[in-house]
């Protein structure tokens, strides 16, 4: 596998992964990196989950935003808040030797009001489940009509948990000057329809078995009643 050292990105970001341990990219970083870095074309990344896929668009994206330009220059949408969080603990990893670089999680099942006041307060860098998200554009709290970069981050989990609505309703409003990087596990015909209607031929990458669960990940499940699903 090529080394993180080896792809041009900036010495606080080396630093940064250095530091979480990280020496040798996996198969779809090593794809995904250097095309993010080089192009605007729109990209579809299919790779299984536990393969990295954060870092593969997020390293890129923390390369090329402006710190000191204060608007929303990237939006990446996760479908679940437990991903989101993660998410965004891992961009402010790869981050933390960039001075003024923020990233901010939006997402549904605590308090609005914080998160209002960190997007008020400025972010580079949006992470949000797709439901809080909408509510924070219909506030107009969240302005998303410069961004750069839209992230869709498990594209077909968001369609099958529902929020259909959600994600046609945030795209419409997307600038057509962005680049969409769609990251999914599996290509079910609603990822396809999204990949037409939103996105601008993009181009199409791949690391591992497609529509397989990665190797290195174990599916464990606990039946529980729902509000005791967080604990």
């Amino acid at each position: 596998m090529k080394k993180f050292s080896e792809m041009g990105l900036r010495d606080p970001i080396l630093m940064a992964i250095d530091d979480l341990g990280f020496l040798e990219s996996t198969p779809i970083q090593e794809i995904a990196i250097p095309r993010i870095l080089e192009t605007q074309q729109d990209i579809i990344a299919l790779a299984q989950t536990g393969t990295g896929k954060t870092a593969a668009y997020g390293l890129p994206v923390i390369q090329n935003a402006f710190e000191t330009d204060r608007h929303v220059q990237g939006l990446i949408l996760s479908p679940t808040r437990e991903l989101c969080i993660q998410i965004s603990n891992d961009l402010k990893s790869f981050s933390k030797y960039i001075e003024g670089l923020k990233v901010v999680p939006v997402y549904g099942g605590a308090p609005i009001d914080k998160q209002i006041q960190a997007l008020k307060k400025g972010a580079h860098l949006v992470v949000g489940t797709p439901g809080r998200v909408k509510d924070m554009i219909e506030r107009g709290i969240l302005k998303i009509q410069d961004i750069r970069w839209l992230v869709l981050d498990e594209a077909d989990e968001m369609l099958q948990m529902g929020f259909k609505e959600e994600l046609d309703a945030i795209l419409a409003v997307t600038p057509s000057a962005k680049q969409t990087l769609l990251f999914s596990a599996t290509m079910p015909k609603e990822v396809y329809r999204i990949a037409k209607l939103y996105m601008n031929d993009p181009e199409e990458i791949s690391a591992g078995i497609v529509n397989a669960g990665a190797d290195n990940v174990d599916h464990i499940y606990y039946m529980t009643h729902a509000r005791h699903r967080y604990e």
